[in-house]
């Protein structure tokens, strides 16, 4: 797979005329269909075998320049992965690797933020030198608060190259040598995700016995809490201890959650990974748009993934949900605007502002200030492109308020800021609106590669490139 950085670096006509695809649109989407496996459980799951005692088996994973930068950086660290069955089956042996403690290691992680968090917490707590780097936008993404609560524990140095506290992370460690410390949960719930990875193998390289632990508090408001429950889901199939406990607000102004971690050390296990929710998202979305009917395989409203929750999110929409062992399906048209809490399943959030297009009244979407610092700038470049299509939008601190257009979807090029979910959710759009194109579409590569492949299947007619 080209990396962003080759890419960039080539300056060719190319890249001022990117591709571009329409979605054509048709009748009510009905179909059946089942999403590759989750990023995230793929990425939590890989670091957990890599620090492993004994050999994995991961299945069902996925491929995709997230995970493609995951097992490029680990393998840089000496652990054995082997890609099989086009990257759905990972064979994965950290048995053998040493910490990087005479020259540097430089790993390139793109702009996957699960990749650089996840491993600048497990490679603190493994010991050794690494500097983690990527694309430019990468290196405008905050890790001070990691970074910084890293520093709490860490013997050695950490840092960021950038004053304003963004990568590349540079990492001289020797290893943990406390065990309490204290991360901030507003921007990101990866921080904490990746400190509870990371605390196992901080107490397994130690040497510490199962009665010790390691405690984390979360200072303020912590965004995206299903992700963290499902990072415990993760730990805990690999032989992890982890307690999960709300504070009580009124005996302190400060912490909102204290995590506990305890245990001898990850454990070898054969791990079925689940299909990606986030990605589901957008074939719910076709049907609630169209007025179809679509049943995503393999998800369950008790999947370890919160991102399943926006099924309900189309239900209070006018959508009719059913569900049972085989999948979740979603019917009908989302026929209402609505007001909605969307911080624990944020990453839906550019689906459901196309789905708001077509609906009768305004929806607000709350909670979600933290999307501002994601891949892009997930609440202003997404009204950029909602108003091109004659949505009347209005950004707020926590959100956005999406009135749908007066008089239809206007025709319009969208661009997508290199941001995987703005090219997925955005070409939604034109199931129901001609002439809406999405600028450079191969930027889904980073999590879905075949997404325009699956939905062209699923919606029986070909798209248009240009």
């Amino acid at each position: 797979m080209t990396s962003s950085t080759d890419s960039q670096s080539q300056s060719t006509p190319a890249q001022s005329t990117p591709a571009r695809v329409s979605v054509q649109p048709g009748g009510p989407v009905d179909g059946i269909i089942r999403p590759p496996g989750s990023k995230s459980l793929t990425n939590r799951a890989l670091v957990c075998a890599a620090m492993a005692n004994g050999q994995s088996t991961l299945s069902g994973a996925l491929r995709s320049e997230d995970t493609t930068v995951m097992i490029q950086g680990l393998r840089k660290c000496g652990v054995m992965i082997d890609v099989q069955d086009g990257g759905q089956t990972l064979l994965v042996d950290g048995t053998q690797r040493r910490p990087c403690d005479d020259t540097q290691q430089e790993l390139f992680i793109a702009n996957s933020g699960t990749t650089i968090r996840f491993l600048t917490a497990a490679l603190s707590a493994a010991a050794g030198k690494y500097r983690l780097h990527g694309v430019d936008r990468m290196h405008q993404r905050p890790i001070a608060d990691l970074v910084d609560a890293l520093s709490m524990v860490q013997s050695g140095r950490i840092r960021t190259e950038s004053a304003q506290g963004c990568p590349p992370v540079v990492i001289d460690s020797s290893g943990w040598q406390n065990n309490c410390m204290q991360v901030g949960g507003s921007v990101s719930s990866q921080y904490l995700s990746g400190l509870m990875m990371a605390a196992p193998i901080a107490l397994f390289a130690r040497g510490d016995t199962a009665v010790d632990a390691i405690e984390i508090d979360v200072i303020g408001e912590l965004v995206s809490r299903p992700y963290v429950e499902m990072t415990a889901a993760v730990m805990r199939s690999f032989g992890a201890t982890v307690a999960i406990n709300d504070i009580d607000r009124s005996a302190t102004e400060t912490v909102s959650t204290r995590v506990v971690v305890s245990g001898g050390g990850y454990q070898g296990i054969s791990y079925a990974i689940e299909p990606d929710a986030s990605a589901a998202s957008y074939f719910w979305a076709a049907a609630a748009i169209t007025g179809g009917r679509v049943t995503v395989q393999g998800l369950t409203p008790d999947a370890m993934q919160g991102d399943v929750g926006f099924c309900r999110v189309l239900e209070q929409m006018g959508c009719a949900f059913e569900s049972n062992s085989d999948g979740m399906t979603i019917s009908g048209r989302a026929a209402r605007g609505i007001d909605v809490d969307m911080n624990a399943i944020s990453d839906t959030v550019q689906t459901l502002a196309v789905v708001a297009l077509f609906a009768d009244g305004p929806t607000r979407v709350r909670g979600v200030a933290h999307n501002r610092f994601k891949e892009t700038d997930r609440i202003g470049d997404l009204a950029t492109e909602l108003r091109k299509l004659g949505a009347t939008v209005q950004e707020h601190e926590d959100g956005m308020t999406i009135d749908p257009p007066a008089d239809g979807i206007r025709p319009a090029v969208l661009q997508t800021y290199h941001d995987h979910r703005m090219a997925m959710s955005l070409s939604l759009a034109g199931l129901a609106a001609d002439n809406v194109a999405v600028v450079d579409p191969a930027c889904t590569g980073k999590t879905y590669p075949e997404f325009f492949a699956d939905l062209e299947s699923l919606i029986g007619r070909p798209h248009q490139w240009a």
